[in-house]
């Protein structure tokens, strides 16, 4: 069960001292005892019925002393069976009554809430299931934060895997929010994971998985027209390359000797179960991935995470400051630049995956081990609190600049239109 804040579990205490501060500095005839009637109900916010009841005799209790004792409340002991107080006794009775009432009735809410969190918990740890930090010679880290409240994962996933064809590597975003875009992303990876062994190259991959979005499109209520953009990449061991399909996604960046690239698709390939409404097919763009390399995969919750201003996240420019950093230090860096850079205001997803390719001669490093200050899997985003983010200046570029009131541009409007137009 989530713990109360200490100030709610004191708060009982706090009432009583305000009234004992109160008492002797008001006149004989305001009863300052009264105010003892809600302390049950102060004591149900935090506490359990027994605690309550409790309360409640203490505050009859107390009602009497300040009531009819001389040495304390400077009043005659007649006072303690005047009608007013007989009234307070049983009113305070009554009211902790009710208040054990209602203290039991939040317990067993929060106890269902604790239950019903650990299940979510456990659900979405099969969903988005721990990423391995160590594919062959590939390191593996990821980020993951989910903008629904109470929530570990969205529409956003990301999934690694060791095959036969070298590593691959998938990031995708599913349009629309909410349970049905958590069952889409959990059908999409399921689809994944099997392609991913099966089929001989990165098109087939594609080619499945737009057939099992299709099947699934087709099971779901409403006419709307779901898709999902994504990213597949295949790394060979033999070779120093990375294959990409790019199917309506935000292109990857290079991370190569200092330099920071965005990988762009030369013949863009269609968002997955648009297959058949644009037509043509997928189509593979190589690039090359020597060691010491890094290939960064991330949603478009990164890039259109805005500032006060409305300007959107300058991802190739900062990431550009941390090419000397380890993988696990990146990520971090942009999961606390994330934050700072929009006041804690995240309102997408994001799923960022990160894949180095080992040094020749290099071990693995403590930047592979599994103890990482992240959530287990990419369920979470890395430890620490934001730091306050400097003004950037150059930040706000005739590309990024807002212009009249803040809104969100349309997320895949412009992969869909270029596919279309060509």
């Amino acid at each position: 069960m989530p713990a109360q804040p200490a100030w709610i579990r004191w708060l009982p205490a706090i009432y009583v001292a305000v009234i004992l501060a109160l008492e002797p500095i008001t006149p004989v005839q305001w009863p300052v005892s009264f105010l003892l009637i809600a302390l049950p109900v102060v004591a149900a916010y935090a506490h359990g019925p027994a605690f309550v009841a409790a309360v409640t005799v203490f505050a009859v209790v107390f009602e009497g002393v300040l009531a009819g004792t001389p040495c304390c409340a400077g009043r005659d002991v007649g006072y303690l069976w005047e009608r007013h107080y007989v009234a307070t006794y049983f009113s305070t009775a009554l009211v902790g009554m009710l208040g054990a009432l209602l203290a039991a009735h939040r317990t067993r809410r929060e106890r269902t809430l604790a239950t019903v969190r650990s299940v979510a918990e456990t659900a979405q740890r099969v969903l988005l299931r721990p990423v391995p930090h160590l594919l062959g010679r590939i390191s593996i880290e990821t980020l993951y934060l989910s903008a629904a409240a109470e929530a570990r994962i969205g529409g956003d996933l990301f999934e690694a895997m060791s095959t036969a064809h070298g590593v691959r590597l998938l990031i995708g975003d599913v349009r629309g929010k909410g349970l049905l875009a958590v069952e889409t992303a959990a059908a999409m990876l399921a689809a994944f994971r099997e392609a991913a062994y099966d089929e001989p190259d990165l098109p087939a991959v594609a080619r499945r998985l737009e057939r099992s979005m299709s099947r699934r499109a087709a099971q779901l209520p409403g006419s709307e027209e779901r898709f999902i953009t994504a990213v597949l990449a295949e790394i060979p061991g033999d070779e120093p390359v990375v294959r990409i399909v790019n199917c309506g996604h935000p292109p990857p960046l290079l991370i190569d000797q200092g330099r920071v690239s965005e990988l762009a698709p030369r013949d863009p390939s269609p968002p997955l179960n648009l297959g058949v409404l644009l037509g043509g097919d997928y189509h593979v763009d190589v690039e090359p991935f020597h060691p010491g390399d890094q290939l960064l995969l991330y949603t478009d919750g990164v890039t259109e995470t805005r500032d006060r201003t409305g300007a959107f996240y300058p991802l190739t420019r900062r990431v550009r400051d941390w090419t000397a950093l380890p993988p696990r230090e990146l990520l971090n860096h942009l999961h606390r630049d994330l934050i700072a850079y929009s006041d804690a205001a995240l309102d997408d997803d994001i799923a960022v995956l990160l894949a180095h390719r080992l040094p020749e001669g290099e071990e693995p490093g403590a930047h592979t081990e599994p103890a990482r200050d992240e959530l287990k899997g990419g369920l979470g985003g890395s430890g620490g609190a934001a730091t306050p983010r400097q003004p950037f200046a150059d930040d706000r570029t005739d590309a990024n600049r807002p212009h009249g009131p803040r809104r969100r541009r349309p997320r895949y409007l412009p992969q869909i239109l270029r596919y279309a137009w060509r």
